[in-house]
């Protein structure tokens, strides 16, 4: 094997994702604390807090609770190089975590245990099924009240339509919790109470479930217990599938508790054992193979103003192929142009070092100023353009108006970079002097007002614009284009790429735009170029 396939197949890159509160930030937190990356709980948490306090626009995280922006965690254990791409958990911010989706290769999904799958759970599913992203599953909370496993195991198999197979099977819930019984290792884990930074032990080896290890650790009724919700567990459910979990249709389930760092390390050895290493890429032409000699990525996020002191962007890039060396020069295909990475970074979090070299899997920032796009491929001189990386039509659209007049055109650029940053939609009526903002959640105009105050130094106002939805609009006939943006002029806007798009009142209004112009293409997403 070359060294370059040998790095690849150690790299593991996958995000988590969850309903608000099911303990997301907890589980990262921890595998963090597994992978060395941190040295004390809460410091993932409190390396935010000191950040945020020098940002309100970070402060709507702190004051709602919630995570509004993607992060990348770089961390090494047991062997392999983690990428763990942590997600926006709440839903007005899903847009940021389905192109964070198009990055990873696995996904964790975390349950909570009282909760069983929530809605934002179920959506996010969705996104990884369409792209057969492998996921395992981690359901949290065993610690306290919980739903009966089987239960749950049904749920997930029912809701998601998914094979479901337990790795490991909780011993008790709530205050009785002991711990697990690592089913696909025959190993008892026992739970201590006492430290929560300290990281567990792993558990004792024991020869299947009749060992009578399980009675001498165990009260009488607890292992007998064990044994017979384990022998119906395995009865009932089929055995795990490498084959089946990697192509999306089956998800090994853990019994843990996060706040615990109870069932950490068995989900940790499940990613090391069984989560595929970095998948080929589509582009329009062929698949991208990562063990490819020649460098090649796409950006899928950009950053703005992660250092509130330096107003700098980050490209997060993906990588899809080769050995990348600090210094490179890869051809940005959109433009033609040549683009010299000496400064790329590696990321813990918001922190930041410099990446002397990555390759296929990994996770790399590009400064830059406003040069990359969302989508842009990185190649070492193919032009090449990665799919699979869309904008939405949004959900909610309001007009955007400065409070000093005289900032209209500051206001204008400040829209056009948060847009090449994928937070919002912004679009520019053909008729008409204002900006109209389109989302898919009403908390990201609060989010947009703080950023554009606290960044660009321009108080704002939103107002309800009056319209339904915005539908980017083409055509193959030229001539019949042109006759139905001048015939529609006061519903036509054009997007910060300047492609047209189509401002509709109400449903009727577009439906009927549809019926009257038969060769006009109506599109509710948009592969970014």
């Amino acid at each position: 094997m070359s060294q370059l396939a040998d790095a690849v197949n150690r790299r593991r890159t996958f995000a988590i994702i969850s309903h608000p509160d099911a303990g997301k930030t907890t589980l990262t937190e921890k595998l963090l604390l597994f992978g060395g990356a941190i040295q004390m709980a809460g410091a993932v948490k409190a390396r935010g807090e000191q950040r945020r306090a020098r940002s309100d626009w970070m402060k709507v995280e702190r004051e709602r609770g919630i995570s509004v922006a993607s992060s990348v965690m770089t961390f090494e254990y047991a062997g392999c190089t983690f990428n763990l791409l942590d997600t926006p958990g709440h839903g007005d911010f899903s847009e940021d975590t389905y192109r964070t989706l198009t990055a990873v290769d696995s996904a964790i999904m975390v349950i909570d245990a009282a909760k069983g799958i929530e809605e934002q759970t179920r959506k996010l599913f969705e996104v990884c099924r369409l792209r057969d992203v492998p996921i395992i599953t981690f359901v949290n909370k065993m610690d306290r009240e919980a739903r009966d496993p089987f239960e749950i195991l049904d749920e997930i198999e029912q809701d998601l339509a998914l094979d479901v197979t337990p790795a490991s099977w909780p011993i008790g819930m709530g205050r009785d919790f002991r711990g697990a019984y690592d089913l696909l290792n025959d190993r008892l884990a026992l739970m201590e109470r006492v430290d929560r930074e300290h990281l567990p032990e792993e558990g004792d080896a024991c020869q299947g479930l009749d060992d009578p290890h399980l009675d001498a650790m165990l009260p009488g009724h607890a292992a007998e217990t064990l044994r017979e919700q384990a022998a119906m567990a395995r009865s009932l459910c089929p055995a795990f599938d490498r084959e089946a979990f990697r192509e999306g249709h089956m998800t090994p389930v853990y019994f843990g508790s996060a706040i615990n760092t109870f069932g950490v390390r068995e989900l940790l050895n499940g990613l090391v054992r069984e989560a595929p290493p970095p998948r080929p890429q589509p582009t329009t032409t062929r698949d991208v193979h990562p063990t490819e000699e020649a460098v090649s990525g796409f950006v899928f996020k950009i950053q703005a103003n992660m250092d509130p002191r330096h107003r700098d962007r980050i490209a997060y890039v993906r990588l899809a192929s080769g050995h990348f060396r600090r210094g490179m020069k890869l051809k940005h295909v959109r433009t033609g142009k040549t683009v010299n990475l000496h400064n790329p970074h590696l990321f813990l979090a918001r922190d930041r070092e410099l990446a002397e070299e990555a390759v296929a899997g990994d996770i790399i920032g590009v400064p830059n100023h406003g040069n990359l796009r969302i989508g842009d491929a990185l190649t070492a001189g193919e032009s090449l353009r990665f799919t699979g990386i869309p904008s939405f039509a949004p959900e909610m659209l309001q007009a955007v108006r400065p409070e000093d007049p005289m900032k209209a055109k500051h206001l204008g650029r400040a829209l056009v970079q948060i847009a090449e940053e994928g937070a919002a939609q912004v679009f520019r009526p053909r008729q008409g002097a204002e900006w109209i903002v389109g989302v898919v959640g009403a908390l990201q105009f609060d989010v947009l007002a703080d950023r554009i105050r606290t960044e660009y130094d321009i108080p704002v106002r939103f107002e309800p614009a009056g319209l339904y939805t915005a539908v980017w609009v083409g055509s193959d006939d030229d001539r019949r284009f042109k006759a139905f943006q001048e015939a529609n002029r006061t519903a036509i806007a054009d997007d910060h790429d300047d492609v047209p798009v189509f401002l509709a009142r109400n449903a009727w209004h577009l439906n009927r735009a549809q019926e009257d112009w038969p060769e006009i293409r109506f599109a509710r997403t948009r592969e970014q170029a």
